[in-house]
């Protein structure tokens, strides 16, 4: 398997590029300007699989309809720290970032908030949202379903998605902590990052279509979850605590991501929100947060390792290296962005990219 070359392009001209796409494909501006900055910060924190990576699967869900173009987003208040978006299957990045300020609202009357975000589309890396909730003093949690993806421990189909969890806080020098996983050993979209690129995955990642590993990218059938039953407990969880929860399909019945990008994708998230104030003293919390990071730093690395790193700190190193020198992105991406095309026959159909 031969990689795909790498270009290097600067955060702006980026942005601008899917903005840019997504209008062209039919979506209004503001909703492609927040999508458009969410995907560039995934990208420049090296989370490529929900970076540039998507679009043209998001371009071409929009272009056929499996998209609300003007979606009637309600929040519904069920009690004095409850509530539910209803996104009508809007752009998920949109949708989603509406749901987190109707979230920071309510966290900042009642200390709590726990807000489900039903019906909307794919709303990228988690992190985006938990890292904004943090920058203003929240400790934050969100998770999200996606479609089944993942064979269960002792399975050998696929019945959840890589149900992800990212969780922030607030340290002393207003750079928030911020951890984003799924409960995968790796996310789907890194399979399709390695297909953008044409390399080769690690065989503890997938399966093929008879339940072997496999390091083509290509084949995958089914992704594993982290820890054995462990990862899989957690990915019930999320399902039911943002799916179940809210009256939405769950495991199998999820949605497709692919299957029919003309169908809307009745997805759903979640965010709890928690005000350190209603605890303890705010300032006594970020001062132990920030010693706490400062204590991981001295511990004496492991041979083959040069320290010791907060959990998600080698994105925020990645994403501050990247928005000062540029984002790499595979060139066939790139090709494709700068391409006056919105239809996808010469890319294979589907999100060429994201298939």
């Amino acid at each position: 398997m031969h990689e795909t070359d790498i270009t290097v392009v600067q955060p702006e001209r980026l942005h601008d590029l899917i903005k840019n796409k997504l209008m062209k494909a039919g979506l209004p501006e503001v909703h492609a300007e927040e999508t458009a900055r969410h995907l560039v910060f995934a990208d420049a924190s090296g989370i490529h699989s929900h970076g540039a990576v998507r679009v043209d699967y998001y371009a071409e869900r929009i272009a056929k309809g499996g998209t609300t173009l003007d979606p009637k987003i309600t929040f519904e208040k069920t009690g004095p720290s409850t509530g539910i978006v209803h996104g009508d299957n809007g752009m998920g990045q949109y949708v989603c970032n509406q749901a987190l300020n109707y979230a920071l609202e309510m966290v900042e009357e009642s200390g709590l908030a726990f807000v489900g975000v039903s019906r909307t589309g794919h709303s990228g890396a988690l992190s985006y949202y938990v890292k904004k909730a943090a920058e203003k003093g929240y400790v934050a949690l969100s998770m999200c379903q996606s479609d089944p993806m993942v064979v269960p421990f002792g399975g050998s189909e696929n019945y959840f998605g890589t149900n992800p969890i990212a969780f922030a806080v607030p340290s002393e020098d207003d750079t928030p902590v911020v951890f984003d996983m799924a409960t995968t050993v790796q996310a789907w979209g890194k399979i399709l990052d390695a297909r953008s690129k044409q390399k080769e995955i690690p065989s503890t990642w997938a399966v093929d279509k008879e339940g072997n590993p496999t390091t083509d990218p290509n084949a995958v059938q089914g992704l594993l979850p982290i820890a054995g039953p462990k990862g899989y407990g957690l990915m019930m969880m999320v399902d039911v605590l943002a799916g179940s929860l809210l009256g939405l399909p769950f495991g199998k019945s999820v949605s497709s991501m692919y299957d029919d990008l003309t169908a809307k994708r009745n997805l759903g998230q979640m965010y709890l929100l928690i005000d350190p104030a209603r605890f303890t003293d705010p300032k006594e919390f970020t001062k132990n947060i920030s010693k706490m990071v400062k204590e991981l730093h001295e511990i004496k690395p492991a041979q083959g390792f040069d320290q010791v790193y907060y959990p998600g700190e080698l994105g925020k190193i990645i994403h501050d290296k990247y928005m000062a020198e540029g984002i790499p992105v595979a060139t066939p991406i790139l090709e494709y962005l700068e391409s006056d095309t919105v239809h996808f026959d010469q890319y294979g159909g589907k999100g060429a990219f994201a298939k």
